[in-house]
């Protein structure tokens, strides 16, 4: 069977909703790198870092779970201090599943906050949004007026050979204090016209990439 077909493990299917909160914090170590000074998290939000590289520490998210379901409340929390480098990226795409009937929406959650001088690379892999999914990707990203950042989002409309469930991607960033990118995109069957001329215009997959400083 194709993985990307088949649906949660037998053994995630009737599991309860999940709330988690995952936390990094990256600071300068005083000698051009980066350490990290807190790294927390549980499943599904599983947090591992690597070798840093050229300054720049990287920390990877490791689903620990099917999901997110309908019903899971998931949050991460980013912190890069005044002259730190963190790369944060995933081993896998995301897979937004339906939940049990009846279930709330899922929701992952992103608060991002680069100080002066920091520099925070977002570049996970693909959020999918599978058949039936009810599912909310919120980031919040607070920038120093010093700060410097890569944003990447990509969202993929179903597995192969299905059409998507609803899914809502927004993307908040304000820099030195003001707004500078305010971005929603939602496709499925709840958002009108979402594969129309006007939004994806039958594209199977949408991204963004926001470069600043």
């Amino acid at each position: 069977m194709d993985p990307a077909r088949a649906g949660p493990p037998p053994g995630r299917r009737g599991r309860r909703r999940v709330r988690e909160r995952a936390r990094v914090v990256a600071r300068a170590d005083g000698r051009g790198g980066t350490r990290l000074t807190e790294l927390r998290g549980e499943s599904p939000l599983l947090l591992r870092s690597t070798a840093a590289e050229g300054g720049v520490a990287t920390v990877y998210v490791v689903g620990g779970a099917a999901g997110p379901l309908g019903g899971d409340d998931l949050l991460l929390e980013v912190e890069v201090g005044p002259g730190a480098a963190l790369r944060v990226g995933s081993v896998a795409a995301s897979v937004a599943l339906p939940g049990r009937p009846g279930a709330a929406a899922s929701r992952m959650r992103v608060h991002a906050v680069v100080h002066d001088g920091g520099t925070l690379h977002w570049v996970p892999e693909q959020l999918v949004a599978a058949a039936g999914c009810d599912h909310v990707a919120e980031s919040r990203v607070e920038l120093a007026a010093g700060a410097r950042l890569t944003w990447r989002d990509e969202l993929i409309c179903g597995r192969y050979g299905e059409s998507p469930g609803d899914a809502v991607v927004r993307t908040s960033v304000d820099h030195g204090g003001r707004p500078l990118l305010r971005q929603s995109t939602a496709v499925g069957p709840s958002a009108p016209g979402w594969a129309g001329p006007a939004v994806l215009g039958g594209a199977p997959a949408t991204g963004s990439l926001l470069l600043v400083g």
